[in-house]
């Protein structure tokens, strides 16, 4: 195989194959008498191991201590490793395509919410939440599902998503008041009634205690993005919820 036929063959460019020369990974294979490169099969299996490698992330020097301690493999060895993880490519690909089949049939339907691709469970969500208004707080409370969708694991993910539900009805009368507490100083009388409001609309499994600033990453950040008097307000709220859900347990005592 000349250079351009092994490149193609293993799904790099020419000048990877070169800089892979350079680098002393790639050994320089025989020449012809034209001076042209004459690569075989054993060059196609060490080259598409270092391809799969930098595709992991290793650095050169890695992928070099990396081939050190295959040597001495046979290649059978090698080329069953290879076929396995071709494999465990095509599964990925077929599972992301699923996906993707899945949310191009929800966005030809409109189904799909303005935040983006997001889960089948977050979006169902989204859309019993209505949809997207001038409100700010709703808007900001989209993003927070969203990234929520992204950065929570799943089982938690599907825990919150079962408290959420049913606290759509409640979503407009949250929002105008939480949306009247942009400006409001955290001592503002409306805070305590917004709160009130958010309090009832949550189930009494959403109570909790709020860390305190600097405790929890993910709750600094839902908490700093919102204005003083919103934040006072929702952890107040959190902790009515949490109050209203002791007294129950105390009750059925």
């Amino acid at each position: 195989m000349r250079i351009g036929e092994i490149a193609a063959l293993v799904g790099v460019t020419p000048r990877a194959v070169r800089h892979y020369h350079q680098s002393g990974l790639l050994p320089e294979p025989p020449r012809r008498a034209n001076g042209y490169r004459e690569y075989g099969i054993r060059d196609a299996v060490l080259l598409a191991r270092i391809r799969r490698l930098t595709e992991l992330g290793l650095g050169l020097d890695e992928v070099r201590g990396a081939l050190a301690d295959d040597e001495g493999r046979g290649l059978v060895e090698v080329l069953r490793e290879l076929e396995a993880d071709l494999a465990r490519q095509e599964a990925v690909i077929r599972e992301r395509r699923e996906r993707l089949a899945a949310l191009l049939d929800r966005a030809r339907d409109g189904l799909l919410p303005a935040e983006g691709p997001v889960s089948e469970e977050i979006g169902e969500l989204l859309a019993g939440l209505g949809p997207a208004s001038d409100s700010p707080m709703a808007a900001k409370d989209r993003e927070i599902l969203a990234l929520l969708d992204t950065v929570v694991p799943e089982e938690e993910r599907a825990r919150l998503i079962g408290m959420l539900h049913g606290t759509a009805e409640y979503a407009h009368e949250v929002y105008a008041r939480l949306d009247d507490l942009a400006e409001a100083a955290p001592d503002d009388p409306r805070v305590a009634e917004a709160a009130r409001v958010l309090a009832a609309a949550l189930p009494d499994e959403a109570g909790w205690e709020p860390p305190a600033e600097g405790a929890d990453g993910l709750a600094d950040v839902f908490f700093g993005d919102l204005a003083p008097a919103q934040s006072a307000a929702v952890r107040l709220a959190l902790r009515l919820v949490q109050e209203r859900q002791q007294e129950r347990k105390e009750g059925e005592r």
